[in-house]
């Protein structure tokens, strides 16, 4: 353990927890609004149950985050999925019907967190692992699991402020869901069996593909809404 007392072990940590606070902004907007709809005593199992078990598989994802990302489409379906989560964020959930609903409620809020964690993470870990590359050779796997551990509580507080200003600013889960379109379209254009075509086409395209992910979340999500409520409207007509 000789390495631990190492100025570059301590370097090295530093900018691993550095980074990951950088790179994890959206992370705690979709933790926010995956949790939003949950009873107040559930929104802390969400937010902290999500966010720990996140940043386990970050870990492993991160470890094999360069042989990964060479794969070409593999951003492309990371970005249609994380396209559908924040439009899915925009569609209201149905009210409880007892506690088997709301418990089901709270593993799908988890389960959301962690999905959408782990395709927004195939950025995040390059940015991680580099920073872990610096340190000691023989203590990079235990730079990760420390750099990347000691940021859950702020990723969880981050996602606990999140929750308290959507609840006084509404439009603020309208601004998330969209920069999930956003960070979708990043996510596209960057793809490396995509990327050389966007750069043939110019920044502009690049630019044109981000914005229409964040604008095509926004009114998708609004549309399914308004069906959603259109048909719920409907029902006691039916009835």
């Amino acid at each position: 353990m000789q390495h631990i007392v190492e100025a570059g072990f301590w370097l090295a940590l530093a900018k691993i927890i550095w980074v990951n606070i950088l790179l994890s902004g959206d992370n705690a907007v979709v933790i926010a609004l995956a949790a939003r709809s949950l009873p107040e005593d559930q929104r802390k199992k969400a937010i902290f149950g999500g966010s720990a078990a996140a940043i386990a598989l970050r870990i492993v994802l991160t470890i094999f985050a360069v042989q990964l990302l060479q794969y070409p489409y593999l951003k492309l379906i990371g970005a249609l999925l994380l396209f559908w989560i924040g439009v899915q964020l925009l569609i209201p959930e149905d009210d409880d019907e007892g506690g088997i609903q709301s418990h089901s409620h709270l593993w799908s809020a988890i389960r959301t967190i962690l999905v959408a964690d782990l395709v927004m993470s195939l950025d995040n870990v390059i940015g991680v692992a580099a920073a872990a590359d610096a340190g000691p050779p023989e203590s990079r796997l235990l730079l990760l699991i420390l750099g990347l551990g000691l940021s859950i509580p702020m990723i969880i507080f981050g996602s606990q402020l999140l929750l308290t200003v959507m609840e006084k600013y509404p439009v603020i889960i309208t601004l998330g869901a969209g920069l999930l379109g956003f960070v979708a379209g990043e996510m596209l254009v960057s793809d490396s069996a995509l990327a050389p075509v966007f750069a043939s086409a110019g920044a502009a395209s690049t630019t044109l593909i981000e914005v229409a992910g964040a604008v095509g979340v926004v009114l998708v999500g609004r549309w399914l809404a308004q069906r959603k409520a259109a048909s719920q409207a409907a029902e006691p007509d039916r009835a």
